[in-house]
């Protein structure tokens, strides 16, 4: 039986892995290693984070991005956006050098069991664990507009299902939203030839700002601080104090979470945006039919009137909704037992445990107990050092297992839905 079985691979993933292995933690990974940012980004996309707030963590501080883009003759400088395939190799650099190996099976199914926790993989092995943590990304909490769920994925589908966009060469194209996934997405499609649009309700697309010089008068700097999440006393707070921020009101929490950093594009996006994508602002989608050749939208808008579009496809750029609901690898019985927020997300503890014993959970799904940083690999250090401390402290033993009466009576081993 592990320690820690570590769920998911990813940025936060890897990093709760190489702290806990470096506490002397007896831990498992699973899950393919930066399999959202391998599979799901179309290549040609930038990291919009700064280089220097995207680092995976390691106890050591050995494995950052500055060492692998040095050693392999690359810039990582503060201002110029990187690559994302080059980020990805990162990870998997870290991901051989700072964890355990890495074992890329899918976990199918979780479920208590006596002393812990009972995780199967998706060719039936089931493994033990006396704690878990749930690294389980974004993706299983993609979020599309009510109007396009019933249409089958050849005519809508999500920004982050496409590893790339050559399928669509020669279309029509529809891109709903205004953040950065959808603006970039819409200028990589019209940079190859696609006949694009950007659909939006709001009504004006919004941009990041150049950030400002890394070495600038210190007033400057005392005014509006670098930080993780960008420049600004604001932002300096979400990114780099969590912990403080788990202290506020559970309703500011969740609604700094939902609102702030709201959809704006990356700076070096925009010149490829303007004046060469389609843009239709203040109008969304009130229902969508399949017709011959795609589908038909009908939108609506304030003072824009009703309109109908046809397009071949829609591609939802509407970001992601991580809710209990969503987790659907836990047993229904154990989702029922984790006790939610405001927003619908599992609410953790000071050390992202659950309110299940010993089951952890990290990045987005606890962006409203911790803030917004969660949303981006720059949380994944305060998250991976925290979280480790409260496996460490949850297996010197403490409190029973069983959280409530309700708990009593689930199975030990929950059978399968």
């Amino acid at each position: 039986m592990y320690d820690l079985l570590v769920v998911g691979a990813g940025p936060y993933g890897l990093s709760i892995a190489s702290h806990a292995a470096a506490a002397g933690l007896s831990v498992g990974v699973l899950g393919r290693p930066m399999a959202s940012w391998r599979d799901h980004m179309p290549r040609g996309m930038f990291l919009k984070s700064e280089p220097w707030a995207s680092n995976l963590s390691d106890p050591g501080g050995r494995w950052r991005l500055d060492a692998f883009c040095t050693l392999r003759g690359l810039a990582a400088r503060h201002a110029e956006p990187l690559p994302l395939e080059v980020f990805a190799e990162y990870g998997l650099w870290f991901a051989r050098n700072a964890v355990p190996p890495v074992d890329e099976r899918t976990v199918t199914r979780l479920a208590p069991c006596a002393g812990g926790f009972a995780v199967v993989t998706e060719d039936g092995e089931t493994l033990t664990a006396r704690t878990v943590a749930l690294a389980v990304g974004v993706l299983p909490f993609t979020e599309i507009p009510g109007p396009l769920r019933h249409l089958p994925p050849a005519l809508v589908s999500h920004s982050s299902h496409h590893a790339g966009l050559d399928r669509f060469r020669g279309r029509d194209v529809t891109v709903v939203g205004g953040g950065q996934a959808a603006l970039e997405t819409a200028a990589l499609l019209a940079e190859q030839g696609t006949r694009v649009r950007i659909l939006a309700r709001a009504d004006r697309l919004s941009w990041n700002d150049v950030p400002p010089p890394w070495e600038r008068p210190w007033w400057r700097s005392a005014r509006a601080p670098h930080s993780g999440l960008g420049p600004g006393w604001r932002n300096w707070f979400y990114a780099e104090r969590p912990g403080l921020y788990r202290r506020l009101p559970e309703l500011t929490r969740t609604r700094i979470a939902a609102d702030a950093l709201g959809p704006a594009g990356a700076w070096w996006v925009r010149e490829r945006v303007e004046r060469r994508v389609e843009v239709l602002l203040g109008r969304e989608i009130v229902t969508a039919r399949e017709v011959p050749d795609g589908l038909r939208l009908e939108l609506a808008g304030a003072g824009a009137g009703a309109q109908s579009l046809h397009t071949g496809h829609v591609i939802a750029a509407t970001g992601f909704r991580a809710t209990r609901e969503r987790l659907r690898l836990l047993t229904p019985e154990l989702r029922a037992l984790l006790v939610t927020g405001a927003d619908g997300a599992p609410e953790v503890g000071p050390e992202f445990e659950s309110s299940y014993p010993g089951l952890f959970l990290a990045g987005l799904i606890t962006a409203a107990g911790f803030g917004p940083s969660m949303r981006f690999v720059h949380g994944a250090t305060f998250t991976a050092g925290t979280l480790v401390r409260g496996v460490r402290r949850r297996l010197r033993g403490a409190a029973p297992r069983v959280p409530s009466p309700a708990a009593a009576a689930l199975p030990l081993e929950a059978p399968l839905p």
